[in-house]
């Protein structure tokens, strides 16, 4: 060994002296460009593009400080499918240049000294680049993933990326440069700012207010940092996302769209007068175009929480929920912090109320009353079936009671619950057999006396005779009141009314009289 040794310095010197060793040499530096870029076999397109820019003499500035991320080969043809192009395609590119400063970064930005949720300038103004580092460790640019970090050079360092980026407006833009800082935050801290970022993706996001998550801590009883920190905060956000563009035209009344969230179903509501919304949320603002998809603003979060609708939804309750779709309850019932109970007739039980009424489901669906008699179904709070006792009075939404019998069966007025507690997380469903009506006065109200009136059928105006000073009202045989008002000469006039049989009550101080009127 020691032979050895002695001969191999022997040569090293010999070496030393035969070589001429220039001041240029020894001050020789490395460029990113030369000693990264140029050199590496899975960066020739990258390199051909460069030099085809003339940014390789950027590259090779020893005086500045820079960060390069290089997509591969891989990376450019990858891009070159998704543009149904070639590399010659790529090369020929009127915004080329743009998309290539889009790629550096003016300064020296290691891999450790990234911070999830950075926003970073780089040397094309026409976008930034958003920065996320996941909770594994993993480096994104955008949607385009680091996978060798840290490849040194003397002016700068090299990042190998796996995508290449492009300085496209994407959601994320939208929500950044709308004002949107909390769902911002939110998004980065669920680290879905990669997904989100790809200009090849194709969202409709709805976009909570500031405001909306301020409401939604206050709900949760708890903070923004507690928001940040819940469990199912993807969940929720991804919830509000759809994986298609989808304009506020293209929402449809009464609509079931899947969310790129798996856990529920989101329910589009479009009212007569123009309203838009999204389970319970308010669209307020539409139509926020940008080159990966659409947003529209909503005054509230919406969460993937099972309520009383998707109860009536998963269980066949198909009637039920299209009454409630036309009646333009769907947003209320579908609010997530909200507490109900329903009263839920099954589909029988409608087809057995229009045959009783003599019409067809169309025309129990085009009644004036529907939502007063659908909200006749429903209570405030979550009651279950332990908690009824026979005799007990429920208010319902109608501002009408509800009356509670209980023997070999539980009854509510005259419907039997076939199956309780069926529950929800905004409260609890009971399956009734029978749609429930209001009845215009019970049979104890009514005082028997002479109340009558002529013509009986009547086509425009009918006679009142035998009560003064009174004041009427007419229901439907559905339990609505169609008309009221003051009986003005002994005269009412029906002319406006469809023709049909009704109900007339009316009353003045010492009596309350009821009688059955036909509208031919």
């Amino acid at each position: 060994m020691k032979r050895t040794y002695v001969h191999f310095k022997f040569l090293v010197a010999c070496a030393i002296a035969t070589v001429s060793i220039t001041p240029q040499a020894l001050n020789a530096q490395t460029n990113v460009y030369d000693n990264v870029i140029a050199i590496s076999p899975v960066h020739t397109t990258l390199k051909a593009a460069l030099d085809q820019e003339g940014l390789n003499l950027v590259l090779q500035d020893n005086n500045a400080n820079y960060t390069v991320f290089a997509p591969t080969n891989e990376a450019f043809d990858s891009l070159a499918a998704r543009l149904g192009t070639n590399t010659a395609g790529l090369l020929a590119l009127n915004n080329l240049n743009d998309i290539l400063t889009y790629h550096v970064l003016g300064s020296e930005v290691d891999a450790a000294s990234i911070m999830n949720g950075t926003a970073a300038s780089p040397l094309s103004t026409t976008n930034s680049l958003k920065l996320t580092k996941t909770d594994g460790g993993d480096v994104y640019i955008n949607q385009a993933q680091v996978t060798t970090a840290d490849v040194a050079a003397d002016n700068g360092l090299v990042h190998i990326v796996d995508a290449v980026l492009l300085p496209n407006e994407t959601v994320v833009d939208a929500a950044l440069d709308g004002g949107y800082s909390t769902l911002v935050t939110a998004v980065q801290q669920a680290e879905l700012v990669p997904t989100l970022s790809d200009p090849f993706g194709t969202f409709t996001v709805f976009a909570p207010t500031n405001e909306a998550f301020n409401n939604l801590a206050t709900a949760l009883n708890t903070d923004l940092a507690g928001i940040l920190a819940l469990d199912n905060l993807a969940d929720i956000l991804t919830y509000h996302v759809l994986g298609e563009e989808v304009l506020a035209a293209g929402v449809t009344h009464g609509g079931i769209v899947q969310p790129v969230s798996q856990t529920n179903t989101l329910k589009t509501s479009v009212h007569a007068n123009g309203d838009v919304f999204i389970n319970q949320a308010q669209v307020t603002a539409t139509d926020i175009t940008v080159d990966n998809g659409i947003v529209h603003e909503l005054d509230a979060a919406v969460l993937p929480n099972e309520t009383v609708v998707d109860v009536a939804l998963d269980n066949g309750f198909s009637t039920l929920a299209t009454a409630v779709i036309t009646a333009e309850l769907l947003s209320t019932l579908s609010d997530p912090f909200a507490e109900y109970t329903v009263f839920a007739p099954t589909n029988e039980a409608f087809n057995n109320i229009v045959a009783d009424l003599g019409t067809d489901i169309n025309g129990l669906l085009a009644l004036e009353s529907l939502s007063d008699i659908l909200l006749y179904h429903v209570t405030s709070g979550t009651t279950l079936s332990t908690a009824l006792s026979d005799g007990m009075t429920i208010s319902a939404l109608s501002m009408q009671d509800l009356t509670v019998s209980i023997g070999d069966d539980v009854m509510i007025n005259r419907a039997t619950v076939t199956q309780a507690d069926v529950e929800a997380d905004n409260g609890v469903v009971h399956v009734i057999d029978r749609v429930i009506l209001f009845e215009p006065l019970s049979v104890s109200e009514i005082t028997t006396g002479a109340f009558k009136f002529f013509p009986n059928p009547s086509t425009d105006m009918i006679q009142v005779f035998g009560i003064d000073n009174a004041e009427y009202e007419i229901y439907s045989m559905d339990g609505s009141m169609v008309k009221a008002g003051n009986v003005n000469g002994a005269v009412i006039n029906v002319n406006d009314l469809q023709s049909g049989t009704y109900l007339i009550n009316v009353r003045n101080e010492e009596s309350m009289l009821q009688s059955k009127m036909v509208k031919m």
